[in-house]
């Protein structure tokens, strides 16, 4: 019902149609705070009812006024529980949104669509690297100012509180990394430098980092041959945290290997368990592809597993400050019973660094 203003920012939808199984959508509108990156990148978007009176009070933009800004398709008067009803049951589908083709056309086009393969990173990753939140504005509250004039306020009453100065320097890896996780890095005492998708590990390691994030991402991993190598270069040489591709690439530069799954995972109500714990979580999700835990070497733990299908959900290395998790402990939207990987990492990277 909430979150789809950061669902179509999030770059991990590159190359994706998105159908959202609440039957009311629009209902609080838009606005230029509540997003991911910097414009959405779904292909189209597939709802049953629009909500035609946007109601909020931190509302700029009608939901069918961002669409069309952006130039995204949306399409409204679909069953779209029936279409995951029928999803659930064939698996993911490629798909067509027109009206400007007839139907055999469109299901021509539909499949002859790609996505196995095809590096959607390169479509989102940014063309030169960049020091995240210089100024140290990345937290921020949504509460009303009251009487205005207040330090750190918006026109819209948004509070944005300064965070303290930064205790780590980290590079993040921009495989199409959601604005979140920067916020949240930011908080946890680091200074982030994003870097492109093909950035060297030499480049990394020359500017002496004390960590290492690989982020969050669309598409095929197995097709990111650069990353994989670069990661290759790095794991042994600083702490290193990676979400969603970012877990995946990981997997795949310690030797593992990925598969397509039938259904993916998309949501924010999947379940995971800590196999170290015995703890669950209730995560945010959004990937198509896993890792195959029987590819994986003995040095790489499983340390949690999706208790829908039993598939990968995290890992760590058995010997080295290394782990990655395969959904979103950053939210946005979603549920935050995994946001406590950040104070992970954070601690993860304080003790390697004291120890040199």
């Amino acid at each position: 019902m909430t979150g789809y203003q950061e669902i179509l920012t999030d770059p991990s939808y590159r190359g994706q149609i998105v159908a959202m199984t609440a039957p009311q959508i629009g209902n609080y509108g838009t606005n230029t705070l509540d997003v991911e990156s910097g414009s959405p990148h779904v292909r189209a978007f597939v709802i049953e009812e629009l909500s035609a009176i946007p109601s909020n009070w931190r509302c700029e933009f009608s939901l069918t006024d961002f669409l069309e800004k952006n130039g995204i398709p949306g399409i409204e008067g679909i069953d779209t529980r029936a279409l995951t009803r029928h999803l659930r049951t064939r698996g993911a589908m490629r798909a067509c949104v027109t009206t400007a083709l007839d139907e055999a056309s469109a299901i021509a086009e539909a499949r002859g669509a790609a996505y196995e393969g095809v590096d959607f990173v390169q479509e989102v990753t940014p063309p030169q690297p960049y020091e995240w939140d210089p100024d140290g504005e990345s937290s921020r509250e949504w509460v009303q100012a009251k009487g205005g004039g207040v330090q750190g306020t918006d026109a819209l009453g948004n509070v944005f509180r300064p965070v303290t100065k930064p205790r780590r320097r980290i590079v993040a890896y921009d495989f199409g990394m959601k604005k979140n996780i920067l916020r949240l890095l930011r908080t946890h005492g680091f200074q982030v430098d994003v870097v492109p998708a093909k950035t060297s590990a030499a480049e990394v390691l020359a500017r002496k980092p004390d960590g290492v994030f690989l982020s969050n991402g669309p598409g095929d991993p197995a097709a990111l041959t650069y990353a994989h190598e670069a990661v290759r270069e790095i794991v042994d040489k600083v702490p290193l945290f990676g979400i969603c591709l970012g877990h995946q690439v990981l997997g795949l530069a310690l030797g593992g290997k990925t598969f397509k799954m039938k259904f993916g995972h998309r949501g924010a109500n999947q379940p995971v368990k800590d196999l170290r714990t015995g703890r669950i979580a209730i995560t945010s999700q959004n990937h198509g592809y896993a890792l195959d835990p029987d590819s994986l070497p003995d040095d790489v733990e499983v340390t949690h597993i999706n208790l829908n299908d039993g598939t990968v959900a995290g890992i760590a290395h058995r010997r080295l400050p290394v782990f990655s998790v395969q959904y979103h402990p950053e939210a946005s939207p979603g549920p935050r019973d995994a946001a406590y990987f950040f104070d992970q990492f954070a601690k993860t990277v304080d003790e390697t660094k004291s120890r040199c």
